[in-house]
């Protein structure tokens, strides 16, 4: 009796368990399947969309431009064994953000880089110059200060010989306005030795 009141028990549980159970499963089946396919369309769309931005598309309506990229996706061989709703709905969104593949479109982006490409090279060409120009300027910079130092020192010399020659002035001044004393003898003596010229 025991046994079949586990067995009833066992059973009654087994019949709520299993189906809650089987909607479980499911729901994971069910989530593991979308997040599978918004993968394959995250895909496709990143080939559709990079052949937009390369210009591959002409058509200018949406359906022949819905059309065009199915085509081209199913040409794809990446692409060859995903479900045709998948192709045509990342054709949709390639569709529909044509403008932003225009906007951002290879050619307008490999001009962009080519400007923005020079323009480095112009900055790291003016960086250069303005590295020579401080090289030049702290070598003239030196050069001035080595130039004052110099006239400094030649100003100094000129000066000590101003003041040495200011010195020896006075000397040779009153040594030129002395007269020796051995020519003023000399002169004396010649004069008394001549005669008179009233006596003669």
């Amino acid at each position: 009796m025991f046994i079949q009141i586990g067995l009833t028990v066992l059973i009654l549980m087994l019949a709520f368990y299993l189906p809650a159970n089987a909607r479980m499963m499911a729901l994971e089946n069910n989530h593991r399947n979308f997040a599978l396919n918004m993968h394959d369309i995250s895909d496709a769309y990143q080939m559709a969309h990079a052949a937009d931005r390369g210009g591959l598309f002409m058509m200018s309506s949406e359906f022949d431009a819905v059309k065009e990229r199915m085509a081209f996706l199913r040409q794809h061989p990446d692409l060859q064994t995903l479900e045709p709703e998948i192709l045509e709905l990342a054709a949709q969104m390639s569709q529909i953000s044509h403008e932003l593949a225009e906007t951002y479109g290879d050619v307008r982006i490999n001009r962009a880089r080519t400007f923005l490409q020079q323009r480095q090279e112009e900055i790291e060409l003016f960086q250069k110059r303005l590295e020579e120009a401080q090289v030049i300027q702290n070598e003239l910079r030196q050069w001035t200060r080595d130039v004052e130092m110099e006239e400094t020192i030649a100003k100094s010399q000129l000066a000590r010989l101003r003041d040495e020659l200011f010195e020896l002035l006075p000397e040779l001044s009153a040594q030129l306005q002395t007269p020796p004393k051995d020519s003023s003898t000399k002169a004396s003596s010649v004069v008394a030795m001549s005669p008179p010229r009233a006596a003669e």
